[in-house]
């Protein structure tokens, strides 16, 4: 897997309206959130922008004509094989209008001047695990993940338990599960974690 090593930004203008990519690494959907917050900028037309963490990606418009802009910038980023990373492109809108096409190729090139630019490098490749634990079992999770080293997790509680979804080198997915299903006397409960996709 391939990935940012730092934040970097790339900008350009055309037919007035300027353009500027900020690209960086996310660990989690929560790091690639914190990034879109902490770079958008409310005095822009377009704050759009895209991020692939693992299995799970979204995108976003921000009023832009459908498909021309978030959904670009992530056609960028699986093109170029990148992973755990988000990418924001913001328009200044210069009074030109540029058409369908001419937003699809200014979102698109500015997003991949950016990633090309882009410090990159290369780690192992991750697996996500999903599963869900009882409560009182959440101690005892813990301990087995911190075995674990360098596995990022987001966390979810819900009514009878906790769930969390782990991302952890692939060579070790089998033996967290093993781990996970001995340390919890079998009452960990494994689901498979589906990709997300929004556009607004």
């Amino acid at each position: 897997m391939i990935t940012l090593t730092s934040t970097h930004t790339q900008q350009q203008e055309i037919k007035k309206s300027r353009f500027i990519a900020f690209a960086g690494p996310a660990g989690s959907v929560e790091e690639a959130l914190d990034f879109v917050a902490h770079h958008s900028a409310p005095k822009a037309t377009h704050n759009t922008w895209a991020y692939k963490v693992g299995p799970l990606y979204r995108f976003d418009d921000d009023g832009e004509v459908g498909g021309t802009a978030g959904r670009q910038i992530l056609s960028v980023i699986e093109k170029q094989e990148l992973d755990h990373l988000v990418v924001m492109v913001i328009r200044y809108y210069g009074g030109i209008k540029l058409g369908t096409g001419g937003l699809v190729r200014a979102y698109s090139s500015t997003a991949s001047r950016c990633l090309d630019e882009a410090p990159k490098k290369e780690v192992l490749p991750v697996e996500a695990v999903e599963f869900e634990v009882p409560f009182e079992l959440t101690g005892i999770v813990y301990h087995v993940l911190d075995r674990f080293t360098g596995a990022h997790r987001q966390e979810q509680h819900g009514p009878s338990g906790l769930t969390l979804l782990v991302e952890v080198e692939q060579a070790k997915a089998d033996s967290l599960r093993q781990a996970l299903v001995t340390a919890t006397r079998g009452r960990v409960t494994f689901h498979a974690p589906k990709p997300t996709e929004n556009s607004s």
